[in-house]
């Protein structure tokens, strides 16, 4: 569904990315692991089209779309939940939600995600008239998680989603992300610090070291790794 082939991408003269290759099945659940610093944010940055590789092709259900533009990518089913949620603070919970679906044209279908992203979440439908700046950290990457469902993404892209939430939060943001690939078959890039929670809903992943995959494997493969563990997982 997705391959990254020779991934290249810079910040000026900075390379972030130095040949990066990967490769993401329809229907899995993929994570992403390494130090700050290793090119996971600039991975999903090149994918979207925030940040497009000098070098290198990505490839979505085989077609090129290296350097496309982000709205085109969203067009496409391919959404990113960026770090630090960044919703529209001063829209209510409501507005957010309708803002994901800018693109579409199907209001039916469009009527029915928002019903399911209100299930998902049940606190958004309390707080549906709310302003989104008012909520606290983790309805707000509730709200960033269930405005990208809105678009009826193929693919999400999701960035931290546990950054600075309490842990019951993480855990239920987490519950989510596997329902979701569950209920639709939503294939998820996830990039995330908490190395023991991305490897428990993951099928696969890689670990990502000063811009190239040093290793991949089974989620299940990964946890029983020896250093894995001791980089990763505080074994």
């Amino acid at each position: 569904m997705l391959r990254l082939q020779g991934v290249r991408t810079f910040y000026g003269n900075i390379e972030a990315l130095k040949g990066l290759d990967l490769s993401v099945e329809e229907g899995e659940i993929i994570a992403l692991l390494g130090a700050n610093g290793a090119g996971k944010t600039t991975t999903l940055n090149s994918i979207s089209g925030l940040t497009p590789p000098r070098c290198g092709r990505i490839f979505f259900d085989r077609d090129d779309i290296t350097g496309r533009s982000p709205e085109s990518l969203v067009a496409r089913g391919l959404i990113e939940v960026p770090e630090g949620r960044r919703i529209f603070p001063a829209l209510t919970v409501m507005e957010n939600l309708k803002m994901g679906a800018y693109l579409r044209r199907d209001r039916c279908g469009a009527a029915e995600d928002l019903d399911y992203v209100l299930n998902l979440f049940p606190i958004l439908r309390a707080r549906a008239a709310q302003s989104g700046g008012t909520l606290s950290g983790g309805e707000q990457q509730m709200l960033a998680i269930s405005r990208a469902l809105m678009g009826r993404p193929r693919m999400l892209l999701l960035d931290e989603p546990s950054l600075g939430l309490a842990p019951l939060i993480i855990r239920n943001i987490f519950d989510i992300i596997k329902q979701i690939n569950q209920d639709r078959g939503t294939t998820v890039l996830l990039v995330e610090q908490n190395a023991n929670l991305a490897l428990k809903v993951a099928h696969r992943a890689y670990i990502l070291t000063t811009g190239l995959i040093t290793l991949s494997g089974s989620a299940a493969d990964l946890m029983a790794d020896e250093g894995v563990r001791k980089a990763y997982l505080g074994g």
